[in-house]
């Protein structure tokens, strides 16, 4: 535990930005989830919905840093491919 003022206050931002960073993270890959079991049963009007809510997380993720933009362009790639596959 630190004993300088500043290197506590640095404890707790650091604290909430790791939260925040989980969060962003842990909701895109739950919405790629949701996206591959849809598509996985067939559903297409569930997997179109679950789609653009997989592709605006990632962008999410990418924008804010948490994920490369390489990353992003590789989860937007395989998503698309499953998506234009189903039909």
């Amino acid at each position: 535990m630190p004993n300088i003022k500043s290197a506590k206050k640095r404890m707790r931002s650091n604290a909430k930005k790791a939260e925040v960073n989980t969060l962003i993270i842990s909701s895109m890959r739950t919405a790629i989830k949701k996206f591959e079991k849809e598509a996985k049963a067939g559903n297409l009007e569930g997997a179109a919905n679950h789609f653009n809510t997989a592709i605006q997380r990632i962008d999410k993720a990418m924008s804010s840093g948490k994920i490369h933009k390489n990353k992003a362009a590789r989860l937007k790639s395989r998503l698309t491919k499953i998506k234009n596959g189903m039909e």
